[in-house]
């Protein structure tokens, strides 16, 4: 509600139900993956965030209330990550090494984020979606797992988003809106593509397995909305009831392992580039 229309709610225990479906799904056949955890629904459910850890999934942190960068200062985005962070290891008894921003918000414009990042002691980031899009975007990023030397002298991991060649351009893939809307095999296509080069970089939002009606005070909001935001809310309803089936067959193609677990195979193997922010 925040995202969508300014308002501020509380979460409610649908994230709940279906993060535990994800682990469900991961239970199944035994994989590990990531956790990109706001601070608030920490917050609201301690014991999701120790069940996650205690089944062997790595715990990062996603923000505390899901803001983005270029509406933070550099000081509000530490006060954001840091608390985090903090609230997470404390749950977990665990070390939080990455971050991943809200609507990959790590751009040319704020990249001194990744400094902020880095401050808060992460050893990781995975916020950079290598291409043009509406929202977000760096186009000019690699698109390999690099290390990068801020232009203020800091140094972090970036693992970007994974990225193929449609059309002649460049567009995301294996996650989010695009593995809900395309067509499986055509998503398939582009893993294997992508999985020639590098890990490919799946992911999934606990919504995107709700196929609930939403609470009426929901469409009291999206009302008063513009017909605009009227249209692209009632999208991503489109295809919900496909994602869990797609998630299960990428998952199936490769297995899954934590980002941090990838991260050091490449630094033991000395396979890190690195990439230079400038001023």
């Amino acid at each position: 509600m925040r995202d969508a229309f300014g308002v501020k709610m509380d979460p409610t225990d649908r994230v709940f139900e279906h993060t535990e479906r994800i682990l469900e799904i991961f239970s199944e056949k035994s994989f590990k993956g990531t956790f990109f955890i706001l601070g608030i629904i920490a917050e609201h459910y301690p014991e999701l965030v120790k069940r996650i850890g205690s089944e062997g999934h790595e715990l990062a942190v996603h923000g505390y209330n899901h803001l983005i960068f270029s509406k933070m200062t550099p000081e509000k985005a530490f006060q954001e990550l840091d608390s985090a962070k903090k609230l997470i290891e404390d749950l977990s008894g665990q070390e939080v090494y990455g971050h991943r921003a809200p609507a990959f918000s790590i751009n040319p414009k704020t990249s001194w984020g990744l400094d902020v990042i880095a401050k808060c002691g992460f050893t990781y980031d995975s916020s950079i979606m290598p291409c043009k899009g509406l929202r977000y975007g760096w186009p000019e990023f690699s698109k390999n797992i690099v290390m990068v030397n801020t232009a203020n002298g800091n140094r972090i991991i970036e693992v970007p988003m994974s990225t193929t060649k449609f059309l002649s351009r460049e567009i995301p893939t294996c996650g989010g809106s695009y593995l809900r809307l395309l067509p499986y095999n055509m998503t398939k296509k582009f893993f294997k593509k992508v999985q020639k080069e590098k890990p490919v970089v799946v992911y999934i939002h606990p919504y995107e397995l709700d196929n609930q009606r939403y609470p009426e005070y929901f469409f009291t909001e999206l009302k008063k909305a513009s017909i605009k935001k009227n249209l692209s809310l009632r999208s991503n309803w489109l295809f919900r009831n496909t994602v869990e089936e797609k998630f299960r067959k990428l998952m199936a193609l490769s297995g899954s392992k934590p980002i941090i677990d990838i991260i050091k195979e490449k630094q033991e193997a000395a396979e890190l580039p690195v990439f230079e922010i400038s001023d």
